[in-house]
């Protein structure tokens, strides 16, 4: 088996991850919780009381596990290195995925920042082929761009060896 890739992602999009993951979380529960809210007030019914209960216990153990476990697991799996004849992507936690992207088949890169990431100083790096899109988040916006540029130069380079 092929060593995994060495590069990894800028420790921030821990920070990231942990932010978007509140927010969804967050806006997840507070809707769900709205509606049984409405429920257990106009009817006084016990159980919605014990749904709400139920409900707030689940958000608390997802606040912990999003916001505490899986980010630091999930940045020491994210990896990917990049070849003179291929990107090599590897990532998941428990669905491991592996991507060999020959440049030959690279349509398009890009840089994408949404607001979060530019808070942070971090863009992702699309790579487009035919087969899909492949994405490489939370770089230090610098590396993103170089990355992104050496990576354009090398698809140039396969597709003019062709």
């Amino acid at each position: 088996m092929r060593e995994l890739p060495k590069n990894q992602l800028s420790p921030k999009i821990k920070r990231v991850w942990r932010l978007n993951d509140a927010i969804w979380l967050t806006f997840s529960f507070l809707a769900c919780a709205f509606v049984f809210a409405m429920i257990y007030a106009s009817s006084g019914e016990a159980w919605g009381l014990v749904v709400l209960l139920a409900l707030l216990a689940f958000y608390a153990v997802g606040m912990i596990v999003f916001l505490v476990v899986i980010p630091p697991i999930r940045h020491i799996r994210w990896r990917y290195e990049l070849n003179d004849d291929f990107l090599d992507i590897a990532r998941g936690i428990v669905w491991k995925k592996r991507f060999i992207i020959p440049f030959i088949r690279v349509q398009n890169t890009d840089t994408q920042q949404g607001p979060i990431l530019r808070a942070f100083g971090l863009a992702s790096v699309t790579v487009s082929t035919a087969a899909g899109n492949h994405s490489i988040p939370g770089l230090d916006f610098a590396t993103a761009e170089q990355l992104r540029d050496r990576a354009a130069e090398l698809a140039r380079i396969a597709q003019e060896d062709v």
